[in-house]
Formats: structure tokens, sequence, C-alpha cells
């Protein structure tokens, strides 16, 4: 639960609201404050070095990622999708419509609650990635998942 609650709090964080001035009218009325909607702002543009796409998303909060500093985490699987990948796509209870790993780490992005890794928990995974991520930025995520491989017996 700690963990849970550790991973909303840096979502909420993540998504909090700057203030911005809307810029002063020909009037000379002294400028209004406006908040900016958390939904048109990036998480990551994808320009971003691939660490920082990781931790700015919050992927090491929950999943222990290779390479990627801090990224320790327990709730989620372990991201060595260059070996847990194609597993996943012929597990029994998969219903996804991916057909390659690539296609896989993808589809989990964007609709997580599709497959659930067995042994972690269900609707953890945020289902607003989707939209918070830029396409390049989930495509940096996948070519760098992919080739991680299991060196150390992690499943």
């Amino acid at each position: 639960m700690v963990v849970v609650g550790l991973v909303l709090l840096y979502a909420l964080w993540m998504l909090r609201t700057p203030a911005v001035l809307k810029p002063p009218s020909d009037s000379g009325r002294t400028p209004t404050v406006t908040a900016v909607s958390p939904d048109k702002i990036p998480l990551v543009t994808g320009d971003e070095p691939v660490k920082d796409i990781f931790t700015r998303a919050g992927c090491p909060v929950c999943h222990t990622i290779p390479g990627i500093p801090g990224a320790m985490g327990q709730v989620g699987p372990p991201l060595v999708l260059g070996t847990t990948g194609a597993q996943r796509l012929i597990d029994p209870s998969y219903r996804g419509q991916a057909a390659t790993v690539r296609d896989y780490i993808v589809e989990s992005i964007m609709n997580p609650g599709v497959f659930v890794v067995p042994g972690y928990p269900e609707r953890t995974m945020p289902t607003w990635y989707g939209t918070k991520l830029s396409a390049l930025a989930v495509e940096k995520i996948a070519d760098y998942l992919e080739r991680q491989t299991d060196r150390s017996g992690i499943k």
C-alpha cells in the first residue's frame, strides 16, 4: 500500500497545474492568472535522453529497468522485454493485438489493462500514459526496452 501511495503521490506531483500569465490587454488592465490544463502538458516530448524519459514518466517508481538509475521498483514487472516479451505474447492469458515485442511494449503503455503480467496487481499501471507521452517518447521507450535482456534471473 505504501508503494501504491507513493506512486499516486508522484503522479499527482507530476500533474500539478502551474499558473501562467495571460498577456496584458490593450485596455491597461492587470494580467490575470489562468490554469494550464494538465492534459495539454506532456510528461516528456521524446527529445530527452531515454533515461530522462523513464524518470520523468515515473517508470522507476514501479519497475526495475536495467541501465536506468534508481529503477528498482517492485510493484510492476521488471522491464527486460528482450527476454520476457516473446513469452508474454504466447502467454495463454494474453488477449492483446501485438504481433511483435515492440508492438507489445507500445500496447502495454497505451492500453495497460489488455494484459497484466501474472503475479502483479491489476489496474496499477496508469492508463493516461497514452495521452501524456509523445509518440517519439513511446518509440524511444519501446526501442530501449526491447533490447533489455535478463542478466540476473529476473522474470
